[in-house]
């Protein structure tokens, strides 16, 4: 039986609900990433409107929303949080230069990739030059139960902790062919734990499939994921399993020396 945790469970004595609730406003144009109205941004964080603007008018006198009296937006201020964390995290341009190699020796786009909470967010991403895209560019967030990002992210937490992260969300299908059932995505998680890979066959979109692995820290957790896209008209999975998959683990490996490079002092 997977156990519910609920928010006031998350919560300490010390949290601080005007900071949630200021930050849920500068994470709205995060979830519409278009000019909004005061009206848009209460309707998106469920504050009333005397509350959503006193919120934003803080935030335009601190620079990082600016606004004409009627639409409001993010200005450039708000990239040196997205920045300070590549940093931090050791995604230096020799490790973006792993990922650019990569897709150019498979002809197919590759993405780096961390979890944050339900979804996986890109941390970095080289497209192949193809008349079609797939419009996923850094900071995109796409759900995580069903992608192979996500399923190789989920596998490296414990049981305890993929449990509660099964707990908390109802999974929604983006495709007919994607697993809802919270103990089938658990299987398919251990499986990927198992293996040190997944792959992911029209339960993102029909016709597109993908093949990810973990990218571990010196301890051997493990902080991101590394993935190969493409369509199923293009590359069979058996392509991926044995043409792909060694060289992504390669890959990974000279992502994760990097990272262990930066990291030394």
């Amino acid at each position: 039986m997977i156990k519910k945790v609920t928010e006031d469970e998350k919560r300490g004595p010390e949290f601080v609900t005007a900071l949630e609730r200021g930050l849920n406003v500068l994470a709205a144009f995060g979830q519409a990433p278009r000019r909004m109205t005061l009206t848009q941004v209460a309707e998106l964080t469920d504050l009333s409107r005397g509350t959503a603007r006193r919120f934003l008018l803080t935030l335009q006198a601190l620079n990082y929303i600016d606004g004409d009296g009627k639409l409001f937006w993010l200005t450039p201020k708000v990239l040196q949080f997205s920045n300070a964390y590549l940093t931090a995290f050791g995604l230096s341009e020799a490790g973006r230069s792993v990922i650019r190699r990569l897709t150019e020796h498979i002809g197919e786009s590759s993405s780096m990739a961390v979890l944050d909470g339900h979804d996986v967010v890109y941390v970095a991403r080289v497209e192949t030059r193809r008349i079609f895209s797939s419009g996923i560019e850094v900071g995109s967030r796409l759900p995580a139960f069903c992608s192979s990002l996500g399923r190789v992210l989920l596998a490296g937490l414990d049981d305890a902790e993929l449990d509660g992260w099964l707990a908390e969300e109802t999974f929604v299908a983006p495709s007919p062919r994607s697993i809802t059932d919270p103990q089938k995505v658990r299987q398919k998680v251990i499986e990927a734990r198992r293996l040190q890979y997944a792959v992911i066959d029209g339960e993102m979109e029909v016709g597109v499939r993908s093949i990810a692995v973990p990218i571990q820290d010196r301890s051997g957790r493990t902080v991101a994921a590394l993935n190969i896209g493409t369509t199923a008209a293009r590359v069979s999975l058996d392509h991926m399993r044995k043409v792909f998959l060694p060289l992504l683990r390669e890959a990974a490996h000279e992502v994760e020396r990097t990272m262990r490079d930066w990291a030394q002092p």
